[in-house]
């Protein structure tokens, strides 16, 4: 399948088409395209309200977890969205106002034409990431993918992560097949013998080298790190003052729920991990053991150095057309998160 394929294949024809033509419904009209370059407001606006995407309700768990302050805002809907092409098409259909994903997804709703901003860093310095093998693999290094299918996701981390570890060991495009499927489809296609490698989060991974180990199923590991967890909205959210305002209000709380995350492992691994997601406790245990520790930099010079590269590393592929990140970047909320937390999980 020939690469600007890719977004057809993923998100849809009517999607593509609109996405390609300059979609206007991420664009802010020319009465209001100043109100994003104003600062924020001090207090948000009684009344405002905000659509939040929570992957698998974890922002709602931390947030009474850590037993966090309440919004000063309404939360009108906390949206079960994860991956970056559904939270796009969220955006698209005005059903969502802020999200949490990692690098990719913002480069790709740019390169369909819909405007949207980061709004928040977490640096991750460990991989989230492993490729899994189909059962009865005998694929040990990423030099061994040469000639093999590999599950790839364009518009999601875990298509970056992929495409940096073949640029790491020296292969190219051309010496592998990319097989275009969402990160939701990846287990069944090892499982079926569609592709033979496929990146798993570490919190997939457990179960699936569980259940297919014994038949020859395994892991390969890499350094390779996807190092942006970001917040991201629509330009026209963030032109409207008061939800802009919310959003600057809820980013505080976003980042001081993954340190307390991270700081409590034991219960996290009970109340998320084994009573919803199914795992056993050693299994929790495994997967935490792998967890990052959340960054939050004052400054987001690496972040959009990175973003760059990886925008670069796209383009050089034939996924997307070379451009600029920096414009992917609202600077009025660079410090917030950082002021929200304490010293040690700045740097």
């Amino acid at each position: 399948m020939h690469r600007r394929v890719f977004l057809t294949s993923l998100l849809g024809a009517s999607a593509a088409v609109a996405g390609l033509s300059g979609c206007a419904d991420g664009e802010a009209t020319a009465a209001t395209r100043g109100a994003a370059t104003k600062p924020l407001a001090g207090k948000v606006p009684a009344g405002t309200s905000l659509k939040i995407a929570s992957y698998q309700n974890v922002q709602q768990l931390q947030f009474r977890l850590a037993k966090l302050p309440r919004l000063p805002f309404t939360v009108s809907s906390w949206a079960n969205i994860g991956a970056g092409p559904d939270v796009i098409n969220a955006f698209r259909a005005r059903s969502l106002d802020v999200a949490n994903n990692a690098g990719i997804p913002p480069i790709q709703a740019h390169y369909q034409g819909f405007d949207a901003k980061i709004v928040a860093i977490d640096v991750t310095r460990r991989p989230n990431y492993l490729f899994a093998t189909k059962p009865g693999s005998d694929i040990r290094t990423v030099t061994d993918f040469r000639g093999k299918r590999l599950a790839f996701s364009q518009g999601q981390a875990q298509g970056v992560v992929l495409l940096r570890a073949l640029k790491q060991a020296g292969l190219k495009y051309d010496d592998v097949t990319l097989v275009p499927l969402t990160s939701n489809q990846f287990l069944t296609a090892l499982q079926s013998g569609q592709v033979d490698i496929a990146p798993l989060a570490n919190s997939q991974a457990p179960a699936y080298l569980k259940q297919y180990g014994d038949k020859g199923a395994h892991a390969v590991k890499t350094d390779v790190v996807d190092l942006l967890n970001l917040l991201w909205a629509p330009q026209s959210v963030l032109d409207d003052p008061a939800k802009a305002a919310a959003i600057a209000a809820y980013i505080p709380q976003w980042a001081r729920g993954q340190v307390w995350q991270y700081e409590h492992p034991d219960v996290w691994n009970e109340e998320f991990f084994v009573k919803t997601q199914n795992l056993s406790l050693d299994q929790a245990k495994a997967v935490t053991a792998l967890a990052n520790k959340p960054l939050f930099p004052p400054s987001w010079d690496e972040a959009v150095k990175w973003e760059q590269e990886t925008a670069d590393l796209l383009a050089e592929g034939g996924f997307v057309k070379k451009f600029d990140v920096s414009s992917l970047f609202d600077h009025r909320f660079e410090s917030i998160a950082a002021k929200a937390v304490p010293e040690e999980y700045r740097r």
